[in-house]
């Protein structure tokens, strides 16, 4: 088994990171040598560091070196084409690219997290849309549960469709635990969304990103 997805989400702040951890402690779990990526991130500590990043390299079965998992870092956490801007770097598909297959040369699966949501830009003329094109990878999609989440999934459903991309699963993540209608908004989520649901993950459970990994499943299993 040699997989790789993309994962999305559908605006920032809505978890992605988290789910990308626990989806790797699943595969950790399920027997399977697991790596994330996080290529593009924005906003570092008093050391240089990410703390996206640092989470996944924590949560991955792989061990593979910080420039790899992340190969542009930005100091300012602000959108990510103001940060390379402003840091005169631009990002290269290519080298992402080559990341993602070095990765997959010794993991048996592969999560490439994008930043923000899906049509951020990325540059000039590109986004994380174009990246996910680029890498060509099924996509894993990320709700963040609270009001609004009904549209802003549909539409991001329909960007990644319009990009000729597949749709693996999505994620629906409990970001706002005093959301009104949940299970409402949830049932709606499930009847339109054409695509296999992999798991909904409490707001804040126990053990975190551990403990969400009993809430899910891998696209396909």
């Amino acid at each position: 088994m040699n997989h790789a997805y993309f994962l999305t989400g559908t605006d920032t702040e809505i978890g992605k990171t988290f789910i990308t951890c626990a989806l790797l402690h699943r595969a950790r779990r399920d027997g399977l040598r697991a790596a994330g990526l996080k290529p593009v991130a924005a906003g570092t500590d008093a050391a240089g560091l990410n703390e996206d990043v640092e989470n996944i390299r924590a949560a991955s079965s792989v061990d593979l070196p910080r420039a790899l998992v992340n190969p542009y870092c930005f100091t300012p956490a602000v959108a990510p084409h103001i940060a390379a801007a402003e840091a005169g770097v631009a990002i290269d598909f290519a080298t992402i690219r080559s990341a993602c297959a070095t990765a997959q040369q010794q993991a048996d699966m592969v999560i490439v997290e994008g930043v923000g949501g899906f049509c951020v830009p990325l540059g000039a003329d590109q986004g994380s849309d174009d990246l996910a094109v680029d890498l060509d990878l099924p996509v894993i999609m990320v709700v963040g549960m609270r009001l609004g989440c009904i549209s802003h999934a549909l539409l991001t459903a329909e960007a990644i469709a319009a990009r000729g991309l597949q749709l693996a699963g999505w994620v629906a993540n409990r970001i706002d635990p005093a959301m009104s209608r949940f299970e409402e908004n949830l049932a709606a989520l499930q009847s339109r969304l054409k695509a296999p649901l992999l798991g909904v993950v409490p707001h804040a459970p126990a053990g975190e990103a551990v403990g969400a990994a009993d809430c899910l499943r891998l696209p396909g299993a």
